[in-house]
């Protein structure tokens, strides 16, 4: 019968071992998270969504007009003759409060609104274009992190193997049939193993603090699962090229250097102001009340509006050459890339379906013939030495394949 002790007992040994199980599971990092915990602790995603407000907020007093200006001063005080310095014996001298407001044209205002909304949809596209910048380099940081650990998993059977080895050398020179010398060669190998697994060590150090830009200390959780594998479509890449985020941006930025065309056509157009005074005169003088406009006069375009009208045409120009230029270079670099995947992915296949195997039956033959006599010992780390440079090869065929698919993705496969 089972006391409330007992119960208790396998109760609490149920929850100890639920928490030495948790760290281990809890230090495991999948692509998606990686993705998740970049797009919220990114730094530069911040300095975006906070260029994004500062675009927003300098929008709304674009189109306002100027503050208006208070004015104080002193008209007509006597500077000779006996009432020289005095604000209240000539009835010319008064003391002068006045507030002034300038009118920038209608065309003017408009088109200072525009450009301030431009710069709120250049600066969304931005923020578009570094949210998928950083997925795509967490995601190739993730990609290469996952590789070196499978690298690095190999080895505990690679070391059993090396201790496999060295019982059946020894087995043979203890039959006589091989030399003592034979002995060193499974001690060599291992010492060979351990510096490819101190190389991956440090590359794996490398590797995670090239995923710690993007998610922080998280990166050195282990990375779980397999690389990725996004269904690439060529015909739809090719289609969506127009849609590349950073083609995308242009379009705000043309509108952007449109309206500041629009505005440097509007200083062709007059301004004005009012002015408002009140002119205070001695107690002996009525005081006086003033209201004077004032209008600007584009006489002489030639040396003003002109050049500052070529230079936001020329500036338009820029942007909409950088655009087609950009857009060949995506042209040039979607076909090289597609190009690159499509041999990476035959690679890849060729290597599961046919090098592989091939290497693991040579390893085999050989071992089996060294162990009856007919191999050699140098012939059969020969053969395990192909064996691990195929294992390890794999691996880097798979992550460069993951790396090129990641490439294309999210620049062409996830939406925006």
């Amino acid at each position: 019968m089972r006391t409330p002790e007992t119960r208790s007992g396998r109760t609490g040994a149920l929850l100890a071992a639920c928490l030495l199980a948790l760290p281990a599971w809890a230090a495991a990092l999948t692509l998606d998270e990686a993705l998740q915990l970049a797009e919220r602790q990114a730094p530069s995603l911040a300095a975006q969504a906070a260029g994004v407000d500062a675009a927003r907020n300098a929008a709304i007093p674009a189109g306002e007009l100027p503050d208006p200006k208070l004015l104080l001063g002193l008209q007509n005080v006597p500077a000779e003759g006996p009432d020289r310095g005095s604000l209240n014996s000539d009835f010319m001298t008064m003391q002068m409060v006045g507030v002034m407001q300038e009118v920038p044209n209608r065309a003017k205002r408009r088109a200072r609104v525009e450009v301030a909304q431009a710069g709120i949809r250049r600066a969304d596209a931005e923020q578009r274009i570094e949210r998928l910048r950083v997925r795509r380099e967490t995601a190739m940081a993730w990609i290469s992190t996952l590789a070196v650990e499978q690298k690095l998993d190999l080895f505990a059977n690679l070391y059993e193997e090396n201790r496999l080895l060295a019982k059946a050398v020894q087995a043979r020179i203890a039959g006589a049939r091989g030399q003592v010398a034979d002995s060193v060669v499974p001690k060599q190998e291992a010492a060979l193993l351990a510096e490819e697994e101190d190389r991956l060590i440090a590359a794996r150090t490398r590797q995670q603090a090239a995923l710690r830009r993007w998610i922080g200390e998280t990166a050195t959780q282990a990375p779980v699962g397999r690389q990725p594998q996004w269904p690439v479509d060529a015909q739809h890449y090719r289609s969506q090229l127009q849609r590349h985020p950073e083609l995308s941006a242009f379009a705000p930025m043309t509108e952007e250097a449109e309206a500041r065309v629009r505005e440097a056509l509007a200083d062709k157009r007059p301004d004005w102001s009012w002015e408002l005074d009140y002119q205070r005169r001695g107690r002996a003088f009525g005081d006086m009340l003033s209201l004077q406009f004032s209008v600007d006069l584009p006489l002489f375009p030639g040396a003003r509006q002109n050049p500052r009208i070529a230079a936001r045409h020329a500036e338009l120009d820029r942007v909409q050459a950088e655009r087609e230029a950009l857009e060949r270079e995506h042209a040039a670099q979607l076909a090289e890339d597609l190009a690159e995947y499509q041999r990476l992915d035959r690679a890849v296949q060729r290597s599961q379906d046919s090098l592989l195997p091939l290497a693991e039956e040579k390893r085999a033959l050989t071992m089996a013939g060294y162990r009856a006599g007919s191999a050699e010992l140098g012939e059969l780390v020969a053969a395990r030495r192909e064996l691990i440079e195929a294992r390890l090869r794999h691996i880097d065929l798979e992550e460069q394949r993951a790396l090129s698919n990641a490439r294309l993705y999210f620049a062409y496969g996830e939406s925006p």
